[in-house]
Order: C-alpha cells, then sequence, then structure tokens
C-alpha cells in the first residue's frame, strides 16, 4: 500500500463495477474520509460509517452503482481558477459530467465550488 486514496477509490470502483451492495475501505485517513463525503453529497456512493477495529478504522461503505470510473491523479497538479477547465477536459469524458475533486486552503472539495470561492489547488481524484 503506498497511496490510501488510490487504494480505497480501486476497491470501490471494483466492487461497484462487480454490483456488491457495500464495500469495507481500510486504512483510513482524514483525506479519504473527505473524498467519501464528497462523492457521498453528489449521489456516487450512499452512506459510510467508520468502524473502530484497534487496527487504525476502517470504512463501511454502501454503493448505489452509480460510479463509471473513478481514480486518483498523480502526480498531484498544481492548478488555478483559470486552468480547471482544461483539466475538465483532459480528466473527464464530456463538459457538466464528473467531479474533479480538489485539495485547497479551504478544503478538500470538488472543481465547482473551487470556482466559486475562487480557488486553486492540487488535483486529487476525479469520478464520473
Amino acid at each position: 500500500m503506498q497511496d490510501v486514496l488510490n487504494d480505497a477509490l480501486v476497491k470501490i470502483r471494483n466492487a461497484d463495477s462487480s454490483g456488491v451492495p457495500e464495500v469495507r475501505v481500510a486504512p483510513v485517513s482524514n483525506t479519504v474520509g473527505a473524498v467519501l463525503g464528497i462523492l457521498k453529497e453528489n449521489g456516487y456512493v450512499g452512506e459510510f460509517t467508520l468502524e473502530a477495529n484497534g487496527k487504525g478504522g476502517a470504512y463501511r461503505v454502501s454503493l448505489v452503482r452509480r460510479i463509471n470510473y473513478c481514480g486518483v491523479i498523480k502526480p498531484r497538479l498544481s492548478v488555478g481558477v483559470r486552468d480547471l477547465e482544461r483539466f475538465e477536459a483532459r480528466f473527464l469524458p464530456a463538459q457538466d459530467f464528473g467531479l474533479l475533486i480538489l485539495s485547497t486552503n479551504s478544503g478538500i472539495m470538488t472543481q465547482m465550488k473551487a470556482r466559486e470561492i475562487g480557488a486553486g489547488g492540487r488535483l486529487i481524484a476525479y469520478v464520473y
């Protein structure tokens, strides 16, 4: 395990494509929790809960079968507000379809919210 976020998104993508109703994602981190929160807000996953297991915990995520593909962006590319459209075209299949997830000074958020508040940051993941 090198990248906790990548491992979590791969588990979610594989479970969603195979039709499993819920998946257990471990180990956990604050970044994984924030990304799961964004996915839940936008309807890509259902409820998720943190389970303490004495080994760092695990998230139990219920899936709603809405993810076509998701992944992390490596290396973490710096992006300004004006460059968001270019990276949307690069990582997402169509305009207004899917999400880019950024890490900004104001926290982890989608490209739409970053554009609203005028904040740039580093691209960490995408989902559609």
